[in-house]
């Protein structure tokens, strides 16, 4: 018998951002194990759509027929609460949920309380739900009410990339991976960065600017205020062979985001045998082995520089981590597709 399955997405499944690249390697693997799988795409703006967007997105799941469980992205799932209420009874409705929508740093206590309402009463309506993450999973049954019958767990995939001895005489050749937002924290680590001039240092930012304009804005002034633009490079997208070229460069990778669902690119740079220094916020703990990064409070400049400048100093700490790195193993995409299709096909 041919499993069907219809995942449907805020936007085009190729953005560049890390829950795409989840469910565009998801679905890949689903097909790969002979799923039939269909992709809706349910419009541009998630998690905030235009109300023309809303109702068509509602409209384009209450078309899909009745029978194949229907994933819907967390993006906009979160937002849909009507369009679940309406279908909960018909549909196999099987949320995907990267990170809840109020955690998103720079919102309004009222936008985040609002997004948190919604998001709650859409989860009550799915037959299931699907996170990233057991620290997500955790926080769902916690403060949304999931139950734990109903919560799964299918963390993404990593795939080893070339790894190298990393010896650097010169400029230690820092790596920062995603979209400039303000969850990513790129304010403290410029912040923590200008009191490490007199250290010999580069930093690359690959990462979409334009989802969120006004921080790009923001990152771009305040690397010119403080005077490090001549040592500070923003890449913007870059394709998956210009990233892999970049995690072969990097000497260490830093990224000290206020929260993360789980965190692919940490994941994505241990795999590549690079160091990394992220933060204790979210899912970061679970995501980054002790023996291959450091962990540092969220929005704290001065731990940050201070953590940096220890691991730009010492080369042999570098060199031990980097060694944790490559000794780390991490679930591959093939393998999580398939816990993916077991969850789908226990869902009655």
């Amino acid at each position: 018998m041919v499993r069907e399955v219809v995942f449907a997405v805020p936007g085009e499944l190729a953005t560049p951002t890390g829950g795409y690249v989840y469910d565009r390697r998801i679905i890949e693997g689903l097909a790969a194990l002979g799923w039939r799988t269909a992709v809706v795409n349910l419009g541009d703006g998630f998690p905030f759509p235009a109300t023309d967007t809303r109702a068509a997105a509602g409209a384009r799941l209450a078309a899909l027929p009745i029978g194949p469980p229907i994933v819907v992205d967390g993006l906009a799932f979160g937002v849909l609460p009507d369009a679940a209420e309406a279908l909960r009874a018909s549909h196999a409705l099987v949320a995907l949920v990267h990170h809840p929508l109020a955690l998103e740093s720079g919102l309004s206590a009222t936008a985040s309380a609002a997004l948190r309402a919604s998001e709650c009463t859409a989860l009550g309506c799915a037959r299931h739900v699907i996170t990233t993450s057991p620290a997500t999973a955790r926080l769902l049954a916690a403060d949304y009410d999931v139950p734990s019958d109903r919560l799964s767990v299918v963390e993404p995939g990593t795939e080893r990339g070339a790894t190298r001895l990393r010896r650097s005489e010169s400029a230690i050749a820092l790596l920062s991976v995603g979209a400039v937002v303000p969850r990513k924290g790129y304010d403290v680590l410029v912040a923590a960065l200008a009191k490490l001039k007199h250290l010999p240092w580069r930093l690359v930012i690959a990462g979409d600017g334009e989802r969120s304009p006004e921080t790009f804005r923001r990152l771009v002034a305040d690397i010119a205020t403080l005077g490090l633009t001549d040592r500070i490079t923003l890449a913007g997208t870059v394709t998956a062979v210009q990233l892999a070229s970049l995690y072969a460069a990097a000497d260490l990778f830093v990224l000290p985001s206020r929260f993360e669902g789980y965190g692919m690119a940490y994941a994505e740079a241990i795999a590549h045998g690079v160091p990394v220094v992220g933060t204790n916020a979210g899912a970061i703990p679970d995501t980054i082995p002790s023996a291959a990064g450091v962990l540092v409070p969220p929005d704290n400049a001065e731990v940050l520089a201070a953590t940096l400048q220890r691991l730009i100093e010492d080369l042999a700490e570098r060199e031990r981590l980097a060694a944790g790195a490559r000794a780390s193993a991490f679930p591959s995409w093939s393998g999580q597709a398939a816990l993916f299709a077991r969850v789908l096909a226990g869902i009655q």
